[in-house]
C-alpha cells in the first residue's frame, strides 16, 4: 500500500518536486519502521527485551524528526508561495496610485511583524518581495502618467518610501528642502542658482578609484599641454585642472568638451569603443560590405546593461551611483547619490561643460548610444539615462540659468557660453 501511495506522489503532476522528495523520504522511513517492528514482533523470543526497546525508541524518535521536518519545509514553502503570489497580486492592480499605498501598509505590517523562526522570515524575503513589487508599480505608473508617479512619489516619500527606494528621483522634491527661489546677482543682474542644502558627503575611495583617478588627471594634463597641473590630492586636484583650464584667456566651451571627450576616449582605451559598438550599440564593423559603419541598434539590452556597469569605472569620478529607472519608466537609468564631481567643484559651469556635455557627446558619437545626462543642483544627485536622447541645455526647462550662488568662478566666468546656463 505505501508502495503504491509513492508511486502515486512521483507520477503526481500537482505536486512539487521539493514536496514529493518530503512525501516519498516519510514514506520510506515509515516503511523502514514497519520492517523493523515486523522483525521485532517475529523475533521477539531470540531479540533481548532492552534490544527491542532501543529499537522502537529509535525508530519513534527517526519518524518525530521527519514529521517535524516536513512539516517545518511545509510552512517555509507556505510561506514563501504566500509572498510571491502577494507580490504578483498587487502589480496586477488597476489602481495604481491607490495600491502603492496598500502595498506600504502591507510592508509596514511586516517589519514589526514578531519571527517565528522560519528561514524565509529570517532572509526577510517577504519584505523583499513586497517592496520589488512596489518599485515595479511606481515604475508602471511612471510609463501611465509621469506628473501622478511624481506627485505620488512626493507624498509617500521619505515617510513611507525612502527615497533610495524610488525608481527615479529626477523631478521628486525633497521634502525637507524648500522650492528655490528666483535670486539675482546684484553686481552683474544675471540669475543665480541656489546652492544644494543638503550637509556635504565624504566620499571613501577603493583602490581601482585611486588608480583611475590617477590615469585620469594624467591624461588631463596631457590633453591640456601641461596647463591643467595641481599638486592637491584626489578629486580636489582634478577639480583645479580643470578650473584653471575653464578660465584659461579666450576659452570657449567647445575646447573644453573636446578635452574631456578625448580623455574619456583615452582612458578607455583602444579595444573597449569598437567592442561596445558592435555588442551595445549594434553598428556594424568594417568588413568590406555595403553595411559598414550602418547602426541596426543600439540593443534592447544595452541601456540596462550599461546602467549595471557604470558604477564600478566612474564612481572615482562621481561617487556611488546605483541603477535605476528612466523618466520614461524603462531600465536603463543611473542615479548619482551625491555627485562628487558638482559637491566638491560648487561650479555649474564645470558641471556643464567638462561632464555633462562632454559625456553625452562622447557615449553618442564614440559608442553610438544616446545619454542624458540631468544634474540636480538643490540635491546634487545626477540621474544619467542610457538611451535617452538628450535636449539642449537652451531646450532643457528642468535645466536652470546662471551660475550657482557660491561659485569662486563666477565674476571669472561673466558673459561666457558657461555663465549662460
Amino acid at each position: 500500500s505505501l508502495s503504491l501511495k509513492t508511486r502515486n506522489i512521483i507520477s503526481s503532476t500537482h505536486i512539487s518536486t521539493a514536496m514529493k522528495i518530503s512525501c516519498v523520504s516519510f514514506i520510506f522511513l515509515v516503511q523502514i519502521r514497519e520492517i523493523l517492528s515486523f522483525t521485532l514482533n517475529r523475533y521477539s523470543g531470540i531479540a533481548s527485551p532492552s534490544l527491542s526497546s532501543h529499537l522502537n525508541q529509535a525508530s519513534d524518535r527517526n519518524t518525530d524528526s521527519v514529521e517535524t521536518a516536513s512539516n517545518r519545509l511545509q510552512e517555509e514553502l507556505s510561506s514563501l508561495t504566500d509572498s510571491v503570489s502577494t507580490a504578483f497580486r498587487f502589480i496586477a492592480s488597476k489602481d495604481l496610485a491607490k495600491d502603492i499605498a496598500a502595498i506600504c501598509d502591507e510592508i509596514d505590517e511586516v517589519s514589526v511583524s514578531s519571527d517565528d523562526g522560519l528561514l524565509v522570515q529570517n532572509l526577510k524575503i517577504r519584505s523583499k518581495c513586497l517592496k520589488w513589487s512596489r518599485r515595479t508599480m511606481l515604475a508602471k505608473l511612471m510609463r501611465e502618467d509621469y506628473d501622478v508617479y511624481v506627485t505620488t512619489a512626493e507624498f509617500l516619500s521619505p515617510n513611507r518610501i525612502p527615497r533610495s527606494e524610488l525608481p527615479n528621483v529626477q523631478d521628486v522634491r525633497v521634502n525637507d528642502v524648500a522650492p528655490a527661489k528666483q535670486l539675482i546677482d546684484k553686481e552683474t543682474g544675471l540669475s543665480l542658482v541656489p546652492d544644494c542644502e543638503l550637509d556635504n558627503k565624504s566620499f571613501d575611495d577603493s583602490l581601482l578609484d585611486k588608480i583611475l583617478l590617477k590615469i585620469f588627471r594624467n591624461l588631463v594634463v596631457k590633453e591640456t599641454n601641461g596647463v591643467g597641473v595641481s599638486d592637491k590630492p584626489g578629486i580636489e586636484g582634478l577639480l583645479e585642472q580643470g578650473r584653471k583650464y575653464m578660465l584659461m584667456p579666450g576659452q570657449n566651451a567647445e575646447n573644453q568638451h573636446k578635452m574631456v571627450y578625448n580623455v574619456l576616449k583615452s582612458l578607455m582605451t583602444p579595444v573597449l569603443p569598437p567592442f561596445y559598438r558592435i555588442f551595445m550599440s549594434g553598428i556594424v564593423p568594417k568588413l568590406g560590405t555595403d553595411f559598414d559603419g550602418k547602426q541596426i541598434g543600439p540593443w534592447f539590452y544595452a541601456p540596462w546593461l550599461t546602467s549595471f556597469v557604470t558604477p564600478t569605472f566612474f564612481g572615482f569620478l562621481v561617487g556611488p551611483s546605483t541603477p535605476n529607472y528612466r523618466k520614461d519608466g524603462q531600465l536603463g537609468g543611473l542615479v548619482v547619490e551625491k555627485c562628487k564631481f558638482l559637491q566638491e567643484s560648487g561650479c555649474k559651469g564645470l558641471c556643464l561643460n567638462q561632464c555633462k556635455l562632454p559625456a553625452q557627446q562622447f557615449f553618442a558619437e564614440e559608442l553610438g548610444l544616446p545619454l542624458t545626462v540631468s544634474p540636480n543642483f538643490v540635491t546634487q544627485e545626477c540621474q544619467w539615462s542610457f538611451g535617452e536622447d538628450p535636449l539642449l541645455p537652451e531646450d532643457d526647462p528642468s535645466f536652470p540659468r546662471g551660475c550657482l550662488v557660491g561659485c569662486e568662478s563666477r565674476k571669472s566666468m561673466a558673459g561666457s557660453y558657461a555663465d549662460s546656463f
